[in-house]
């Protein structure tokens, strides 16, 4: 296969970029390489707005032809959380076909090493980062995100995290050198002398199972792990999601043809109505990696069933908020407020339980009851959504009917101290947009338990009084421990209260925010500085990013003799 573009090129090209990233992970400071701005795209062969949203429109009713062997049939029906039809067919692979295919190009994308498969994983990113505007609508309109956040979240934040993985990918691989002499002294014999060779190989092929809500942030990190690592990808959407996906592959099919490398190393398995090939696919032996986001019993069943593979699972907890007491309460609520609306709360990051003692906590603004901040923080979010089309720009739609009918179920629960509201959308009338409700529940009644102690995915909020601090601690505890969770949240003025949630999350490997009161949320991460996930607790078996993540999908192999 002929290349088109060089190693020369690309390393001349991206090795600043790679640079900067592997700095941006030591550092952990601010960087990234991917304007978030929709203005800053129309130049440089990137789409602008109107071109993007004309390259999404052109897809909609058409055959996504990835050229991928064994395609035995074309498959879709992906409906917009917004009312639209998306009408696009993906081809639907004959699993015995395109897996050897898959496999054939490995070898030579092993011989080109972790710097030559680093820039050849930037090329991808940089051409998916050009074509960031029709990625939105694509993100978009497959898992309900208001567009905004479709375009930050699914396109520069998703593609930072990409970035990462390969930066992380990068720096696990040539840790150890290509080549070494090794001479081991004798005494008085001649010493012992060894040329060694070493060598980064991957595992095989890596599956990467897509999710609904966050098909690109949260796919990309484990497709360019595995792929920066040497290992074919096979990428199998969410069947509501996979537009943003396919079009993914598309791109890295199309630079690793151009670079001289088998376009099926990256290919699609896309599957009929109904079908549910993940646990075909995750069980098959040539599968040696899986990432995952989804839910836990699924995230459950493959750690237990898919032997033969590394399995790295994003799945679900139980958010936790410990509110004590704060210096800024207006800044507190503002925050929560946003927090608990932001994407209709379909993050796996969004709080759930606001765990308040139930005399009250001390603020700025003099004493609060606890059922004066529960009503404060009722009205904040009332005031935040009041406008409906600031409301339809924070909440976008429902995604599914299982987060409305958990939502309508939370209001039987207790007492509901901030009812949800329909939104209509006068751009798409058959979108399902509803405000978050907060339901009142007592921490020391059995009954309540049941409630807060299990997951509810979606705007659906517990305010849970607790006789005291030390209560809140030790229930965060205990739900972190039981349930998992991907993020913790405190306000406190109190320095031995800080410790005690701090040393909670340390003991269970749960990644915490202090008080909160500006423009950063408990639920949003930053690439090359913040961890989702720990990988230390239920909610995740990996945190993105870190070495962990990225180490064990290739093995280093010996070729030593002697000199």
């Amino acid at each position: 296969m002929t290349a088109a573009l060089s190693a020369h090129e690309l390393i001349a090209r991206h090795r600043s970029t790679l640079d900067q990233a592997l700095e941006a992970i030591r550092t952990r400071a601010y960087w990234s390489p991917h304007p978030e701005h929709p203005k800053a795209y129309g130049e440089n062969g990137s789409l602008d707005a109107a071109a993007g949203k004309a390259a999404f429109d052109a897809l909609l009713g058409s055959r996504l032809d990835l050229g991928q062997p064994g395609t035995d049939d074309w498959v879709g029906g992906e409906t917009s959380p917004y009312g639209i039809d998306l009408g696009v067919t993906y081809p639907h692979a004959d699993l015995d076909v395109l897996l050897p295919a898959m496999k054939a190009g490995q070898r030579a994308w092993r011989d080109a090493g972790a710097e030559q498969r680093a820039v050849v994983c930037l090329e991808i990113l940089k051409r998916i980062n050009d074509r960031t505007h029709e990625f939105a609508h694509a993100v978009m309109h497959t898992s309900g995100q208001a567009f905004m956040m479709a375009f930050q979240a699914g396109g520069p934040h998703a593609q930072d995290r990409g970035l990462e993985a390969v930066a992380y990918a990068y720096v696990e691989q040539v840790r150890t050198p290509d080549n070494a002499e090794w001479t081991k002294p004798q005494g008085k014999r001649d010493p012992l002398a060894m040329t060694k060779q070493f060598t980064p190989v991957p595992r095989g092929i890596g599956l990467v199972i897509g999710c609904n809500t966050f098909p690109t942030w949260n796919g990309y990190p484990g497709l360019f792990a595995s792929l920066a690592t040497g290992n074919a990808v096979l990428v199998k959407p969410h069947p509501r999601a996979v537009l943003p996906l396919a079009l993914t592959v598309q791109v890295a099919r199309e630079v690793l043809a151009e670079t001289g490398f088998d376009p099926n190393l990256v290919a699609l398995a896309a599957e009929r109505p109904g079908e549910g090939i993940a646990k075909t696919l995750a069980l098959r032996p040539e599968i040696r990696i899986i990432d995952y986001t989804g839910s836990t019993a699924f995230g459950d069943w493959l750690e237990a069933n898919a032997r033969q593979a590394q399995v790295y699972t994003e799945k679900a907890g139980v958010n936790t908020v410990v509110v004590h007491s704060t210096s800024d309460y207006k800044g507190m609520l503002s925050n929560l407020a946003f927090s608990l609306s932001l994407y209709s709360g379909q993050m796996c990051t969004t709080p759930q339980n606001l765990l308040v003692p139930r005399e009250g906590i001390a603020t700025d603004q003099g004493p609060k009851s606890y059922d004066e901040v529960v009503a404060d923080l009722a009205r904040a979010v009332d005031g935040l959504l009041g406008d409906d089309a600031r409301a339809n720009a924070l909440l976008g739609a429902i995604v599914n009917p299982d987060v409305k009918a958990r939502l309508e179920a939370a209001a039987g629960l207790g007492e509901v101290a901030l009812g949800s509201r329909e939104v209509t959308n006068p751009d798409f009338p058959g979108a399902v947009v509803r405000t978050p409700v907060i339901v009142k529940l007592d921490g020391a009644k059995p009954d309540a338990e049941a409630a807060y102690m299990s997951e509810c995915f979606g705007p659906v909020s517990f305010a849970v009084a607790v006789d005291s601090a030390a209560d809140a601690a030790e229930l965060l505890r205990r739900t972190v421990r039981e349930k998992g969770a991907m993020t913790v949240g405190a306000y406190t003025t109190d320095p031995e209260v800080e410790q005690a949630v701090r040393e909670v999350c340390l003991e269970e490997a749960a990644q915490l925010s202090l008080n909160l009161t500006g423009g950063v949320y408990v639920n949003q991460t930053a690439a090359f500085s913040d961890f989702h996930g720990s990988g230390g607790n239920p909610a995740a078996s990996a945190a993105l990013c870190d070495g962990a993540f990225v180490a064990n999908r290739f093995r280093v192999v010996e070729v030593r003799r002697e000199a």
